[in-house]
This record gives structure tokens, C-alpha cells and sequence, in this order.
């Protein structure tokens, strides 16, 4: 923001004489006029991208956690690959055309969230000068050999009895209870997300979207998947009961605001965004003070 004052001061005399009095005169006047401009600098440029493809830090998922968010949404959202088993790697970019492959992973963070609720688990980091690389998942010694806890370390595919699991991206398959971690972008995050979107029934029928479809060669119903995650709904008509919605070529897409769990993850994105994107670049506001016209 930059502002300019302006100001003017004159000033004016006189005196008459007449018979038998005097007539004096005297005048000030002044103005001032201030012309501020406003300047947003929106963020772009090579950096601002670099951060939008480079995957989010580990320490990210551990700020999100100790927030209170749920950790099933943080890696469902975040986490690409978890010890090798995928994520939907593939819905991480444009809608492929095939469908993608989730259901291991998705059955993790199913594991993981009720052991969240029962306080039997929490994530937290190693010690050391590479602590915010890595991400250590702790199981309370009495869920070690519960249902629960032994069906996710199954799942996870890691050896079994232990309380402390320790995830990195640089993991060491030669390491005991070291297992890999691969972190999406926030653009692929971003990516994963939308494909929540129900699109308009005529842009599938004239092929303006991809129609993913099954092994099976049916179409795939993207709700399997990120239903507990988003779901952007679409209408020809403006939606009354909408938490966000926008209007694009025709159609309102929208969240829906008795959908809790859509605008949770829309809250975490929001989240995601102002810690990925990083520091704007703001200019000092301009003070100006002509001395001449």
C-alpha cells in the first residue's frame, strides 16, 4: 500500500482607507488531500510452484496431529505410499482411467483412527538433527497384542511385538521397525481431493471428463474412495444449503453444509495451503511528500 498527501496553505491580505475609518482584511485558507493505493501481490513465480510439486514435510503431518486433526484425514490426504502399500497413487494427478488401488492403505488408517480414539496410539519423532525426516509411530504396550493393533501392523507389513515404528524416506529395509514413507504434494493433494467431485451427467455423456471404470470395465464410483474424505456435489440450480460453492460453465459445485466430513477436509486443505505455500512477499507502504508543482 502506498499513500500520497497533498497539502495547500494560502494566505491573503488588504487594507483600505476610507474617511473616518480603516478597513482591514485578513485570509487563510488551506487543503489537504490524501490518494492511497492499494497493492496485492498474489502469489506466483517459480518458487511458489516449487512448493505447490514438492512433497509436504513429515514434520507437516506431525504439526496437523498434534493439532487434533483425525489421522486417518491427515494420511488419506497427505501420504502417498505407506511401507510400499499405495494410496492411490494414481488419483494423486488427473482422473485416470482406470481405478486405483487404496484398499490396504484405506484399511490402515481405518486400524489407526480407532486406536486414536482409544488413545492406544500417537505419532511423534525421533531425536536427532534429521528428527524432522522422520515419523514415529508409538502403540501403547497394551494394544501391542490387542485385535486392532495386531491387524494394522499386519496390514502394515512389520514385525510384530513392538511399540515404537519408525517412517522415513530414506528408510533402511536392513533396520528392524524402519519402514518407508513417500509424501504427496500439496498439488497432488489437491488432485486426490477433487476427485470427489460429482460431475454433471451430460459432461460425462459428451466426454468432457474422464470415466474411470473398474477391472471389470464398469464405471468406478469415486465415493468408495472419498467418501470419507470429500464430496463436492453439482447442480444446474443455485444450492440454498451451501457451506462453498462456485458456478462453473453452467453448474454449481458445491459442499453441502450439513456435510461435516467435506468441509473437515476443506478446513485441512485450507491448513495444508498456508503452511506449503510459504511467506508473501509484501512492499513497505510509500509515504510521499511533494515539496513543488
Amino acid at each position: 500500500m502506498s499513500t500520497n498527501f497533498e497539502f495547500e496553505v494560502s494566505t491573503d491580505a488588504s487594507a483600505a482607507l476610507q474617511t473616518g475609518s480603516n478597513v482591514y482584511g485578513l485570509g487563510i485558507g488551506g487543503t489537504a488531500t490524501e490518494s492511497p493505493t492499494i497493492t496485492y501481490t498474489p502469489l506466483q513465480g517459480d518458487q511458489f510452484v516449487k512448493q505447490l510439486l514438492s512433497p509436504m514435510r513429515l514434520s507437516t503431518v506431525l504439526l496437523l496431529y498434534h493439532s487434533g486433526w483425525a489421522i486417518d484425514r491427515i494420511l488419506n490426504v497427505t501420504v502417498q505410499y505407506l511401507n510400499g502399500i499405495p494410496n492411490a497413487p494414481s488419483a494423486s494427478g488427473p482422473t485416470p482411467a482406470e481405478a486405483p488401488e487404496y484398499g490396504d492403505f484405506h484399511r490402515i488408517t481405518d486400524l489407526l483412527r480407532i486406536l486414536q480414539k482409544r488413545g492406544d496410539v500417537t505419532l511423534g519423532q525421533t531425536e536427532g538433527s534429521d528428527a524432522s525426516e522422520s515419523l514415529v509411530l508409538r502403540i501403547a504396550p497394551r494394544a501391542v497384542d490387542s485385535p486392532a493393533g495386531r491387524q494394522l501392523i499386519g496390514h502394515l507389513r512389520l514385525p510384530p511385538g513392538q511399540t515404537d515404528y519408525v517412517f522415513t524416506p530414506t528408510a533402511d529395509p536392513n533396520n528392524v521397525g524402519e519402514a518407508s514413507i513417500v509424501m504427496r504434494s500439496l498439488m497432488a493433494s489437491l488432485f486426490y481431493v477433487s476427485q470427489g467431485v460429482q460431475p454433471p451427467a451430460e459432461d460425462e455423456t459428451r466426454g468432457r471428463v474422464t470415466v474411470t471404470r473398474d477391472a471389470n470395465g464398469q464405471p468406478f464410483d469415486w465415493k468408495q474412495m472419498t467418501g470419507d474424505v470429500m464430496q463436492i456435489r453439482s447442480s444446474g440450480d443455485k444450492p440454498e444449503s451451501a457451506a462453498v460453492r462456485v458456478r462453473y460453465r453452467g453448474t454449481w459445485f458445491y459442499i453441502d453444509d450439513s456435510d461435516l466430513t467435506s468441509k473437515s477436509t476443506f478446513a485441512l486443505l485450507m491448513n495444508l495451503f498456508a503452511l506449503q505455500a510459504g511467506d508473501i512477499p509484501t512492499t513497505a507502504p510509500v509515504l510521499t511528500l511533494p515539496v513543488a508543482r
